[in-house]
């Protein structure tokens, strides 16, 4: 028995010395210490012999799988050390080599115009609200004073998904919303997507943006709706820019009107941008008619307002001298990289 488990351990030792990988190194340990293992067939049949020998044999047989252990755990530290280096060799890093170059992102300029309109009209006092993009029509003509034959209303204007739920058409129906939850003074501006059912061209797209912009206090007049968006006009387009109203006429304001700014391109002496009359519409605006504010639960001997809407789309086109809105919805990174 004591020459067999001396032969055995010279076995494992000759043959972990030329393993040189980690699964051969488990085929010797399986081998010798595994159930059916050479040195566990000794132990199994050590139950024959009388106590004195199988306690001298026992404490060999022992010393020798512990041997057998430690040479096993030196190999797999060893092997696991090439491999590591030949990984390292393999997976080497020049750090001389240039970089890949990662190019930054843009923001859309429709984002770019909304974050810098909403940021003007920040500064003025304005708190920025939102309202759902798929509207019920009460909300989108009812409660704003549109009548019930009006053409808005046609389904050659609007998105119908059934008679009482539409696609909004404007972003009007934040302020009738926001009329009946909230109580004087209000002072909200209202930006968000629109849809109308406009074939797409240079000017017209079915999908389009809007900011919608209201105040209601005591005392509110047409004064302070021209004041409002002058500093507006000259904070989105120049402090040399001047302003103009024209009469117009909204369901929802009376009066109604809108307005032009003074070309900020030719300095209103007339260019190819505001088509040679030196001056650009941009906005529709007007005094809030007494019937939404009823509707709202505002009581109109007290309070009055003002509410205007403006198209995003069309400031950005002419702030950045855009020629087709279709531009806008291409997701042409060559495009959208202008406007970092």
């Amino acid at each position: 028995m004591q020459e067999k488990l001396t032969k055995i351990l010279s076995e494992a030792k000759e043959q972990l010395e030329k393993a040189t990988q980690l699964s051969e190194a488990e085929e010797i340990r399986v081998k010798f210490l595994g159930k059916k293992g050479e040195l566990t067939s000794i132990l199994r049949s050590m139950g024959k012999l009388e106590p004195e020998e199988r306690k001298k044999l026992g404490m060999a047989a022992n010393n020798a799988r512990n041997e057998i252990e430690a040479m096993l755990e030196k190999k797999k530290e060893a092997v696991k050390g090439k491999v590591k280096d030949i990984k390292l060799k393999a997976e080497a890093i020049d750090v001389t080599e240039p970089g890949k170059e990662v190019e930054l992102g843009s923001k859309h300029p429709i984002t770019v115009t909304i974050e810098e309109m909403t940021s003007i009209f920040e500064s003025m006092g304005f708190s920025v609200t939102e309202g759902p993009e798929v509207e019920t029509v009460y909300y989108n003509f009812d409660a704003l004073n549109a009548e019930p034959n009006h053409p808005a209303r046609d389904m050659t204007d609007t998105f119908y998904i059934n008679k009482d739920i539409i696609l909004r058409t404007q972003t009007s129906p934040v302020q009738a919303r926001t009329l009946e939850k909230e109580k004087p003074p209000i002072m909200i501006l209202a930006p968000g997507r629109c849809f109308r059912c406009d074939t797409p061209d240079a000017t017209h797209s079915p999908m389009f943006h809007q900011v919608e912009g209201m105040v209601v206090d005591e005392g509110i007049t047409m004064g302070d709706l021209r004041g409002v968006l002058d500093k507006f006009a000259k904070d989105m387009f120049g402090s040399e820019v001047k302003t103009k109203f024209r009469p117009h006429h909204f369901p929802f304001t009376e009066p109604s009107a809108e307005m032009d700014v003074s070309c900020f391109k030719c300095g209103g002496k007339g260019c190819r941008v505001c088509k040679g009359s030196g001056w650009i519409e941009v906005l529709g605006c007007g005094m809030i008619h007494p019937n939404v504010l009823k509707v709202g639960g505002i009581d109109t001997e007290k309070y009055t307002g003002f509410a205007f809407g403006i198209g995003v789309e069309r400031i950005a086109m002419l702030k950045y001298g855009i020629d087709d809105i279709r531009l806008m919805y291409e997701n042409d990174m060559r495009f959208i990289s202008q406007f970092k």
